[in-house]
């Protein structure tokens, strides 16, 4: 009786342990920082998903920008996260696998779809493991109302100096704000102000990577020179950009009560919901510069929770992810998202194409602090925010901006202890 008994208890355990491991199967979670674009996520990206996947339900768990890292870390330690995981580039994601929370994967088939170059931002070191499916590359520069450049007489500025100018006329004006970005979040400052210009001044590729060998200094001229273009915006960001956060800027922007808004091509299907008349330019060189350099950054991928509990119906997922229905409907669906896979898009949406069409003008590179430079403490991202912002407010000059950047690399990068 008691050999019964104890297998009659081993066969219900199992059956339990069975049901346990089916009763959240088909249903998977999506962590992203992409809270502005939820609806197309859920209106049309997982639907399309789930006409040839109806047993898989997805959902899709957006956080604030700001607080998204913060938040998913808190939320992976403490076994709550969901099973896929919105991948920033480079060393972010990089930590979350080298700490076991994003599992490898190399045996998804359409991995191979993506070159190593758009690999690059989720893979280790070695080249051996990619972690996370690459999904796309945003660009730098500016969107304007065409119809307030129609009213005010404006043209499209082709150096830094006549940018300066157009901002001047929309300022007389005196109805419009000439530049759109507020400093209340930081990574605004940063990324579409100091990323943005930046590359114009450090030649792109040529000066991130010199930053990374320790050939160049963040007190060099091109930075110092970069944080003294920033600075003078100041005048044309409008009553009250201090304490502006960034919906309100998209806002603002979108009310048609800005002329022109410091941009990533990401802010383009918000713009269209708004019903915004408007163009698009690349960040005007200083006069005299012959080469143009854009911020062509690899800035979105997606990968897998390594404890999630359903794996297997998140690579069928993330497998998806990397198929070419998917880099239509991704780079139509969020126009200003540009795929990182080898399918041929075609791009119906004019502002995005024209973003898309600078990088057979000018030469492309990607955001100088996000590859190896942010591993350490202080991280060069997040200071870069903080010195960004308090460029723009006034209370830090340029030359200190730079001191505190190349103080705080100084701390923990051996290439610049030289």
């Amino acid at each position: 009786m008691l050999k019964l008994g104890l297998k009659s208890i081993l066969l219900a355990a199992v059956a339990v342990t069975a049901f346990a491991g089916t009763a959240s199967a088909g249903k998977l979670s999506i962590e992203s920082w992409r809270n502005d674009d939820a609806a197309i996520w859920k209106d049309k990206i997982i639907p399309a998903f789930q006409k040839s996947h109806p047993d898989i339900t997805v959902e899709f768990n957006p956080t604030a920008p700001k607080e998204y890292n913060a938040a998913l870390n808190a939320r992976l330690e403490g076994g709550t996260a969901g099973d896929i995981i919105t991948c920033r580039p480079f060393d972010a994601s990089l930590e979350l696998f080298n700490k076991g929370n994003l599992a490898s994967l190399n045996d998804l088939s359409n991995m191979k779809n993506f070159s190593d170059v758009a690999k690059s931002a989720w893979t280790t070191d070695d080249g051996k493991t990619t972690f996370c499916v690459p999904m796309g590359s945003v660009i730098h520069g500016f969107i304007y109302n065409k119809d307030i450049f129609t009213e005010l007489g404006l043209t499209e500025p082709k150096t830094e100096e006549e940018f300066l100018a157009l901002l001047e006329k929309v300022k007389a004006n005196g109805k419009y704000t000439p530049l759109v970005l507020g400093t209340n979040d930081q990574w605004e400052a940063a990324t579409m102000g100091f990323q943005n210009i930046g590359p114009n001044y450090w030649k792109g590729e040529e000066g991130r990577k010199a930053l990374i060998d320790g050939s160049a200094k963040l007190t060099d001229a091109p930075y110092v020179d970069t944080f003294k273009a920033l600075a003078k915006w100041s005048p044309y960001l409008g009553d009250g950009y201090k304490a502006q956060p960034y919906p309100d800027s998209q806002n603002l922007f979108g009310l048609g009560k800005g002329a022109v808004y410091a941009a990533g091509s990401w802010d383009i299907s918000t713009f269209r919901g708004q019903k915004v008349n408007m163009g698009a330019f690349k960040a005007p060189p200083p006069a005299g510069q012959k080469d143009c350099y854009i911020s062509d950054h690899t800035d979105i991928g997606i990968g897998l929770n390594a404890k999630s509990a359903n794996s297997a119906d998140a690579k069928v997922f993330l497998d998806w992810i990397g198929s070419e229905e998917f880099a239509g409907i991704f780079a139509n669906a969020l126009p200003g998202f540009f795929p990182l896979s080898n399918s041929k898009v075609t791009i119906s949406d004019d502002v995005a194409q024209t973003f898309v069409s600078w990088r057979g003008e000018c030469k492309s590179t990607i955001r100088n602090s996000y590859q190896i430079l942010s591993r350490g403490t202080p991280n060069l991202e997040n200071e870069m925010w903080n010195v960004s912002a308090q460029v723009l407010n006034g209370t830090m000059t340029p030359d200190a901006a730079a001191a505190q950047l190349e103080d705080g690399l100084k701390k923990w990068y051996a290439p610049h202890q030289k």
